[in-house]
């Protein structure tokens, strides 16, 4: 399985109103919901242009602009009907049918459109001076996790990160390559797989080797050691942006053993009480660091009403994706001949049983901007 999450972008087409929602029992007041009128033209936020030099990217499939498409592995979204509705569309390797939340932040600062993975060679330092993707799918912080597809592990993606540097230096400059990646704004989406790819996996060992509080202390240790090797390769404005109730998926919700077709709740008990504890460790990181903005964004709260009540955010279904009986097809399983595919992606808060389709991913790139990116621009 590949991982969820998310993140925001500025649209003078968007209304932003406050509403009071019951989530898992408690009164969630204020809750910004991001009502659509329209998605369809974006454009970038005036005032922001040109002050965020870069967004540099981390992660998973939530966030994979397509380096997967240049790994063995069978954690691939490089074919149809992924990428229908994605610019020109076609399918670039992102696990969506159009485009990322990162995708979407990048333009509401005044960056490119769409974000270009690291890997690709249609590519070159020119493009990534401005925007660049490390992520992988099907990866996590925890390096079994990675050997499950055989994609690229976190630490890899760090050391293309180093690369990076270098080359940007031998481009721009030691000064402007300092200001830029100082400067730059991260956005690092990665976690659920650790869980439901590797932990609660019939094939994952962890689960014999850790209690599940076990299992998520580990994760966040990982977690701190990754923040903190970032750091001291020049990242600054990070923001992460921590699990979904990944027990709603529509995969997890069609496999639920006790209750058919609802949510997961240990699922969602696990995601919330990692949040909390990796919140506090980056609170500790952010005392610890000199000039460390470490941030949280808190999609949680968002994803899970979404899930629970699709049609106040203008979906038809979340229980299942778009791409065939939405219920078990991704990656390989989502093609161009899988029967049942719908017609209109936006009426689905869901593109396959995983990943989020990109009307949702546009109010994750809202949430986000509005909350743990908002003092960096």
């Amino acid at each position: 399985m590949f991982h969820l999450i998310c993140s925001f972008i500025g649209s003078p087409m968007l209304v932003l109103q406050s509403v009071s929602v019951h989530v898992e029992g408690g009164t969630m007041g204020g809750l910004h919901c991001l009502l659509l009128l329209s998605f369809h033209l974006i454009a970038p936020l005036p005032s922001l242009a040109g002050r965020i030099p870069a967004v540099i990217v981390f992660g998973d499939s939530t966030v994979d602009a397509g380096n997967n498409n240049y790994v063995a592995t069978i954690a691939k979204a490089d074919f149809p009907p992924y990428g229908r509705d994605f610019p020109g569309g076609r399918a670039t390797g992102r696990f969506c049918n159009g485009r990322l939340a990162t995708d979407f932040i990048s333009e509401a600062l005044g960056l490119p459109p769409s974000i270009p993975a690291y890997l690709d060679p249609a590519y070159t330092i020119e493009d990534f001076a401005r925007g660049v993707c490390f992520a992988s799918a099907a990866t996590g912080f925890d390096t079994a996790t990675s050997d499950f597809l055989s994609v690229i592990p976190l630490w890899k993606e760090v050391e293309f990160f180093k690369e990076y540097r270098q080359r940007l230096t031998a481009y721009v400059g030691k000064k402007k390559a300092a200001y830029i990646v100082r400067e730059a704004v991260y956005i690092v989406s990665i976690g659920t797989n650790d869980f439901i790819e590797n932990y609660y996996s019939p094939l994952g060992r962890r689960r014999w080797e850790f209690t599940v509080e076990e299992y998520v202390d580990f994760i966040v240790g990982l977690a701190r050691d990754f923040f903190r090797d970032i750091y001291r390769l020049g990242a600054r404005k990070i923001s992460f942006t921590g699990l979904s109730p990944f027990g709603c998926l529509p995969s997890e919700r069609a496999t639920n053993q006790e209750t058919k077709g609802a949510c997961v709740e240990e699922y969602n008990r696990v995601a919330k009480e990692f949040n909390g504890k990796l919140e506090a460790a980056m609170q500790r990181l952010c005392e610890e660091l000199p000039g460390i903005k470490l941030r949280f964004a808190p999609l949680y709260d968002l994803f899970l009403d979404a899930t629970q009540n699709p049609s106040r955010y203008g979906f038809e279904s979340s229980s299942r994706g778009c791409c065939g009986t939405g219920k078990f097809e991704t990656s390989i399983t989502c093609n161009e001949w899988t029967p049942f595919t719908c017609e209109d992606a936006d009426k689905f808060a869901f593109w396959d049983s995983i990943h989020p389709s990109e009307r949702f991913y546009r109010f994750f790139a809202n949430q986000t901007l509005s909350t743990s990116l908002a003092e960096f621009i």
